[in-house]
């Protein structure tokens, strides 16, 4: 479990194939490693991985075919950079929000517009997750745990302050950008609780 709250962002040294259709990626970092171990799990833009070797100087980590084709991971290469966050640990503060690090789909930047010192950037979420995105409600994007300022249909506003920009990836977030969504965890249970009472009600 994480919640959101960017510790660093790493750099993606090299992705190489593995048997049966995943990737290998090996990540530069330093904060994240200062503690982990070989089997632990990372939050890699919004992707629950796990260390599969892990050094002074940074991680590796393997992504099976349903995580490529699910998240926006097949695209990275080296140079791409990352969100990374540790597992939450208990007893911490919890300052954003539940992300299980599970990826529901993966949004397309449409809007960025300057707004004081931060932006307002507009994403256009997957029909299927639309309905799980609230205004004032919470969304995990690349992994940082954002507010929904606005909602227009299929399309979204996220509000980033400066320190947003400056901590995370969302600093060179362009249009035609694609992001790693993990809608609100209890808008998800509560959506199929729904569903599930609906087909019972008509079943009756």
């Amino acid at each position: 479990m994480f919640t959101g709250l960017v510790e660093e962002i790493g750099t993606v040294e090299r992705a190489e194939p593995v048997a049966g259709g995943g990737r290998r990626l090996f990540v530069a970092c330093t904060r994240v490693v200062a503690d982990a171990r070989i089997g632990d799990s990372l939050a890699v833009s919004g992707c629950c991985l796990t260390a599969v070797a892990v050094t002074p100087a940074g991680f590796a980590v393997e992504a099976v075919p349903e995580t490529l084709a699910r998240t926006t991971l097949g695209g990275w290469s080296a140079g791409t950079t990352v969100n990374l966050e540790r597992a939450l640990a208990a007893g911490e503060r919890l300052g954003g929000h539940l992300v299980q690090g599970h990826v529901d789909g993966v949004g397309d930047v449409v809007a960025v517009t300057g707004e004081g010192e931060g932006r307002r950037v507009t994403i256009a979420v997957p029909a299927p997750l639309a309905r799980f995105v609230a205004e004032k409600g919470s969304l995990a994007v690349d992994g940082i745990s954002l507010t929904v300022a606005a909602v227009h249909g299929a399309r979204c506003d996220v509000a980033l302050i400066p320190h947003t920009l400056a901590a995370t990836t969302a600093g060179a977030w362009r249009v035609g950008a694609r992001v790693n969504l993990e809608v609100d965890l209890i808008a998800r249970y509560v959506g199929r609780w729904l569903e599930n009472v609906g087909v019972e009600g008509r079943t009756a």
